[in-house]
Parts: structure tokens; sequence; C-alpha cells
């Protein structure tokens, strides 16, 4: 009976895998990022020396605290994703 012949597969190569460089960020990003932080800064430095959390803003009490750590955390999310 006769042989049959052997199928041969070329050898697998990956595709040529260019790497994607991440997109640059706009230039106002940084000083954003930077700007809150500072904004919430004051905003708790504010809130601690008015006398009974009156200001910034009046009639909220100690959630000025929350409000000022929230601006913070938003600045500091920014700048995880700066590059």
């Amino acid at each position: 009976m006769p042989e049959s012949k052997s199928r041969k597969k070329p050898a697998f190569t990956p595709p040529p895998s260019t790497p994607s460089a991440p997109k640059p960020l706009p230039r106002w990003y940084l000083p954003v990022s930077l700007g809150l932080m500072i904004l919430g800064l004051v905003w708790l430095v504010v809130t601690y020396l008015s006398p009974g959390a009156a200001y910034p803003v009046p009639g909220i009490g100690q959630w000025n605290l929350a409000i000022g750590f929230g601006i913070i955390v938003v600045g500091f999310g920014m700048l995880t994703r700066w590059r």
C-alpha cells in the first residue's frame, strides 16, 4: 500500500508587535491636578481656622472637611494617570 506524504506546516511566527505608545496628556493636565490638590488643602485650612466650620460654605458645618478631602482625592487621582 502506498504511503501518504506527510504535511509540513510552516513554523508559527507571531505577527510583529508594534508597541503602541500611550497618547501624551494635554499640557493643562498637570497644573489642574496640582491646583486641585492645593485648592483642597486651602479648603481644609480655611475650614479648620473658621469658628465653628462656618466657612468656606456656611451651613454645612463639618461637611466642608469631606469636600476638601474629596477635592484632594480627585487631584491625586489625576496624578496617578500623569505621564
